[in-house]
């Protein structure tokens, strides 16, 4: 049996001296009732009220289990089978592995909670993996979290919590729920070191009302901290940095296995002169922005991936310059709330620094908008994410379709 770890497929590790932060100085095992129902923005009394949590068997949703628990609620743990990883590489800690499900049953079976686990590797395989290979296929850079959340993990659940009753789904993921005065908001999470939002951006309206995070203004060690204060077997259980299908990092061996096409070799081709420059074993072993890796010594000035001619299995290089990118094409775009009259920033990579930037064109509901960026940008990848920022507010989001040169 298999599950994803949530908060563990998208973000990076806690640096040790992460700031103090909002609720840092709350002690997992002294909260009230009233702390608890913040933390769950939630009416009390909660021992009328039923939450459902997304159980991966890692630290954060177990502590979130926990919390809940303790809240007098009725706590139900649902855990999504999705992809043996751990078994497949014998391998302890790896993301969606059988261990993880054992650790979420020995977790729910502490707290005294009902634990269900869903079998969705099929769904998961159609969804999320044949699309990762087929994207790659096609020279762009997937992001599998991300189709993950808007699709098995959100629709899903948030269909089960729904038929099971429950008056809210709560999560482990590093966001925050602000409540504003046109509803609820998603913001980005309190600790910067574990900020997730950018993998959430396809989270519609619907959904934000019944979602819960309450992690997300908390630092991780802190929660590490409630985990071992309240007895939770996982509590130093290490976070997992793999995507959960892809053995050790190795997206190639992976797409190469699903799609054998995809070791074709091809032309290294000079993106200005259309000089060959060398040959390739894959367009898969490519991304834009890359510059190791391309084994095309004797070159007057360092060269990078500018763009991946998939229809020619040709891998286009060129000098960093070439990178500057001054619009994009977003399709597939969601928006989360009203539209903002403010600024607008956008974060192309999981970890760049959001930069200012216009929208032209209407977000929401699948539709395609023409983005601008102040300052050109380097590294923009078609297949990546698009994510927008009103300050502190996720707007939405889309995937980055085409890029126009600065």
């Amino acid at each position: 049996m298999s599950e994803t770890r949530w908060p563990t497929c998208s973000a990076p590790d806690a640096v040790p001296d992460s700031p103090a932060l909002p609720g840092a100085e709350l002690p997992g095992t002294q909260l009230d009732e009233r702390a608890l129902a913040a933390l769950f923005q939630l009416d009390p009394p909660l021992a009328v009220r039923r939450i459902v949590v997304a159980m991966s068997g890692g630290v954060d949703s177990s502590v979130v289990a926990a919390l809940a628990a303790k809240s007098g609620a009725e706590v139900i743990g649902v855990t999504l089978q999705l992809y043996d990883h751990g078994e497949a590489v014998k391998r302890k800690g790896a993301c969606c592995a059988g261990d993880d499900i054992r650790d979420a049953r020995a977790v729910a079976d502490r707290l005294g909670i009902a634990h269900y686990v869903f079998d969705h590797e099929s769904r998961f395989r159609e969804d999320v993996i044949d699309q990762f290979a087929d994207e790659y296929m096609a020279g762009r850079t997937p992001i599998p979290c991300i189709r993950c959340n808007m699709g098995v993990k959100f629709t899903d659940l948030f269909r089960m919590a729904r038929e099971l009753g429950a008056d809210c789904l709560a999560t482990g993921h590093y966001v925050q729920r602000v409540l504003g005065e046109n509803g609820p908001e998603l913001h980005r999470a309190a600790d910067p070191a574990r900020d997730q939002s950018y993998f959430l951006y396809g989270t519609t309206d619907a959904q934000l009302e019944f979602l819960r995070f309450p992690l997300g203004s908390l630092p991780k060690p802190q929660v590490r901290a409630i985990a071992a204060e309240l007895g939770l077997g996982v509590a130093a259980k290490p976070d997992s940095q793999d995507i959960c299908f892809v053995p050790e990092g190795d997206y190639a061996s992976l797409v190469q296995k699903l799609r054998p096409a995809a070791g074709r070799s091809g032309p290294i081709l000079h993106a200005e002169t259309g000089a060959q420059l060398g040959e390739h074993k894959g367009i898969i072993h490519y991304t834009v922005g890359q510059r190791r890796g391309l084994e095309i010594g004797g070159q007057a000035e360092p060269l990078y991936v500018t763009g991946i001619d998939a229809e020619r299995q040709a891998v286009l290089v060129g000098p960093k310059r070439l990178l500057a990118v001054g619009a994009m094409d977003v399709i597939e775009t969601n928006r989360i709330g009203p539209f903002p009259d403010g600024p607008i920033t956008v974060k192309v990579r999981s970890l760049a620094k959001p930069v200012p930037c216009t929208i032209e064109g209407e977000m929401g509901a699948d539709s395609t908008v023409r983005v601008r960026f102040s300052q050109p940008e380097y590294g923009v990848a078609p297949g990546q994410a698009a994510v927008f920022y009103a300050g502190e507010r996720v707007v939405g989001g889309g995937w980055i379709e085409d890029t126009e040169g600065a």
